[in-house]
């Protein structure tokens, strides 16, 4: 490469990595180009997959020590690299939350990439960050925040959700303790309780409590009931997570009765609104959001339905101070930064992030550029074409509505033929989902409601419209259903490290392969998997009028009834019964998410004497992963002992 004139005047002579300006607008116009080849080019499908080593050969990990030719390098990224992606701004790109950007918007990270202000302190960035409290200011009055609210722009849902679960504990709590208990409904993303698990937060100190069936929407009743048994209890509740627009459904929780069930009890209401948030510039949005503003904090993610490009979330804190609190931290390396009056805003005091850039200036570019309007405008064209989707899968026979519209989201699925069980229908339809990606023409995600398998439509992209949305349903209703194998035996999963053992040689196993082979849970395993149970799986003896679990209960074990009978009992009455080879527990004990399970739905009690076979959750986990028959039968008694506790 030949030795080029300094960029900067500040830059020194010889600088290996300075260009000069004629090459720096040359490169940029060529990069521009081929951006703009790409978002144009209609032939590109919405997903190509390859195979790791497809990659390792494509791009091999060596360091380039001599430099490459700038358009070859280019090249180089338009044949191995951007065709193997998924293009987000596909019309047909419907699968679980697209981030559909815009051109200003990523010409404003361009702006942000190449200036790199550093935006963690007024001092070293009073424009940058003027210019996101500015931002902040809108989705503060889009919510119906006060002018005393404060919040900061992050990563995404995930960070923001983390750093309100931190701001409460700093707020309400302090240091972490052992009696703190969140509690989540079971629709909530997985995020929440990645953090509380960062956080410090024991497998039964989080309370996953079941959303309601028909709704997919936390229960303020059932909420309250599980906040009153703790504080029974001597535990201290701190946190809840309420959901404005669910990554399952769209489904939103009745946030004023939430917020009365928190406030009454001094608890923390958080509201993730990562995804239906922005709906809020809508009329009916603002209508469906009702209550937003009395929640103690709010995720919103810009990334989603405010069309910014990766990576812009954001959180916002009712009573601004306690945000600051939480983070603010002064070492004596950056005492020259500290805030010098009550209007300098340092975003580093407000968050996790140190080191920060500027996610304002693409929000502020693309929003000043367009207005609001024209976001307005294509938020509510998504609410249309998710209620016209709605209406199309209840006009079409072969289609089933599994979860109505509810902003953005509509769940449904090929209808079942006579005869088929759930796990058929469930096959058939992963078949068809993966044979809709290999069109080229779209992308769906699939999820479970209740244990049942639907296929989920998001309509968010600014570039879908009636046409793209029907083209899929049709397509869902008419393809012919690839060949599927009759069974799918689950892939096996290791367990982690060093978290089971088989401790037989420890004690006398009180169950033979033998008397564990009659029961009908455990009647498909081979010798191997019996003798694996037998050394797992202690005795219980609990005697008649002996609660053997109590509702609300954090404890996980799961329990196969031996002999006696016991009851299960709910707001008083008995909605269930278990008898010799029975079993009840699996809800608690499986893995909703990053080690946390259902808090106990019922109350258990021995109606005679009770012998019982007891697994920890790791190992009825490690048992269902290698015995797909032990899994069925599980997993069947979870879709339907979930629907019966949530109608």
């Amino acid at each position: 490469m030949t030795e080029l004139e300094p960029s900067s005047p500040f830059a020194l002579a010889g600088d290996p990595l300075a260009l000069d300006a004629e090459t720096m607008r040359a490169l940029g116009h060529r990069t521009v180009d081929a951006l703009v080849d790409l978002l144009t080019d209609p032939g590109r499908p919405c997903l190509r997959r390859a195979t790791p080593q497809e990659m390792e050969q494509r791009l091999p990990a060596a360091v380039p020590e001599a430099a490459r030719d700038f358009d070859e390098l280019l090249d180089q990224l338009r044949t191995d690299v951007f065709p193997w992606m998924s293009r987000l701004d596909h019309p047909g790109y419907f699968a679980f939350i697209p981030a559909c950007g815009t051109f200003p918007s990523a010409l404003g990270d361009f702006l942000a990439s190449a200036l790199n202000p550093y935006v963690g302190t007024w001092m070293e960035a009073a424009g940058p960050s003027r210019l996101e409290l500015v931002v902040l200011e809108w989705f503060k009055r889009w919510i119906g925040y006060p002018a005393s609210a404060a919040g900061v722009l992050v990563s995404g849902g995930s960070a923001a959700n983390m750093t309100a679960l931190a701001c409460a504990r700093e707020a309400l709590l302090g240091p972490m303790t052992e009696s703190a208990v969140a509690y989540v409904s079971d629709q909530a993303h997985s995020s929440v309780a990645r953090a509380a698990r960062l956080l410090g937060f024991r497998p039964d100190q989080v309370r996953i409590v079941a959303a309601a069936a028909a709704t997919r929407q936390l229960r303020p009743e059932e909420l309250a009931e599980a906040i009153d048994t703790d504080l029974a209890a001597g535990r201290q509740p701190l946190f809840v997570s309420a959901a404005a627009g669910t990554t399952n459904t769209g489904a939103i929780d009745p946030l004023p009765e939430l917020a009365a069930v928190c406030r009454e009890r001094g608890v923390w209401l958080h509201v993730d609104a990562a995804y239906g948030g922005f709906a809020a510039l809508t009329e009916r949005g603002r209508a469906a959001l009702h209550g937003i503003e009395q929640a103690d904090s709010v995720t919103l993610d810009p990334h989603k339905w405010l069309y910014q490009p990766f990576e812009c979330g954001s959180l916002l804190v009712r009573d601004g101070r306690l945000l600051r609190h939480a983070f603010e931290i002064a070492p004596d390396y950056l005492r020259d930064a500290v805030a010098e009056e009550e209007q300098e805003v340092n975003f580093a005091d407000r968050g996790l992030q140190l080191s920060r850039g500027s996610r304002a200036l693409k929000v502020w570019l693309s929003m000043s550029f367009f207005g609001a309007a024209a976001f307005r405008a294509a938020i509510d064209r998504c609410l249309d074409l998710a209620a016209m989707a709605e209406d199309h899968v209840r006009a079409t026979p072969e289609l089933e509505l599994m979860s109505p519209a509810s902003l953005g989201i509509i769940c449904f699925r090929r209808r079942a033929d006579g005869g088929e069980d759930e796990d058929e229908v469930a096959r058939r339809n992963a078949a068809l989902v993966a044979a809709f990606e290999r069109t080229g023409d779209g992308l769906v995600s699939s999820t479970r409601l209740q244990g049942r398998y639907a296929v989920r439509l998001c309509v968010m992209n600014h570039t879908s419209g009636e046409q793209h949305v029907r083209g899929v349903l049709d397509w869902f209703a008419r393809a012919d259903v690839p060949a599927v194998p009759t069974a799918q035996a689950r892939r096996r999963r290791s367990p982690r490290s060093g978290a089971l053992h088989d401790h037989a040689w420890l004690a006398s196993r009180p169950f033979s392969p033998a008397e564990l082979a009659a029961l009908p849970l455990f009647a498909s395993l081979d010798a191997g998997g019996l003798e694996r149970v037998a050394a797992w799986a202690p005795e219980q003896r609990v005697p008649a009028g002996q609660a053997v679990t109590h509702r609300w209960d954090a404890a996980r074990d799961f329990y196969v009834v031996i002999e006696g009978r016991a009851v299960a009992e709910r707001d008083g009455r008995v909605v269930a019964e278990f008898r010799p080879g029975d079993f009840f527990g699996e809800l608690a004990a499986l893995d909703w998410g990053a080690g946390y399970g259902y808090a106990r739905l019922a109350t258990v009690t021995a109606v005679e004497p009770l012998r019982l076979l007891v697994l920890a959750p790791a190992h009825l986990g490690q048992l269902m992963a290698e015995a797909p028959a032990v899994d069925e039968i599980v997993r069947s008694a979870v879709r339907h002992r979930l629907a019966q506790a949530t109608r």
